[in-house]
């Protein structure tokens, strides 16, 4: 079980997924050779020997990189498994260094670093039922 976010390329300025227009798409993240020079630069720990799905481990968490052989890159699906907050600096790093935005796909909504509320939720709903 994983707690899944998307990165994706949205208009500047736009705080929450309900702010975008029904036609809107999400520009690329770019060439896919170009995608894992930023992502490995981001995170340099980052195992990309398959370069359509990385990995990427800490302590007590793990995160998986869904890349996906398109290219250009649309997104990059995060999988995220574990507990601690330390797991999201890694997702804002790569956020930042591809120049798009997070959305947590169970809350359904952008988040921001210091934002942590869904991934503690994930993290309890999981414990409850694993």
């Amino acid at each position: 079980m994983s707690w899944d976010v998307l990165l994706l390329r949205l208009p500047d300025g736009v705080s929450s997924m309900h702010e975008l227009p029904a036609d809107c798409t999400s520009a690329p993240l770019g060439r896919q050779s170009d995608v894992l020079g930023t992502v490995k630069q981001a995170v340099p720990e980052v195992d990309l020997s398959d370069p359509t799905w990385g990995e990427l481990s800490g302590l007590t968490w793990s995160i998986e990189l869904n890349i996906g052989s398109e290219d250009p890159v649309d997104s990059i699906m995060l999988h995220i498994r574990g507990s601690g907050d330390d797991a999201l600096r890694p997702v804002f790093r790569l956020a930042e260094a591809l120049r798009c935005k997070v959305l947590d796909l169970a809350e359904g909504d952008l988040i921001a670093p210091g934002q942590a509320s869904g991934w503690r939720a994930f993290q309890q709903f999981r414990d409850r039922w694993v």
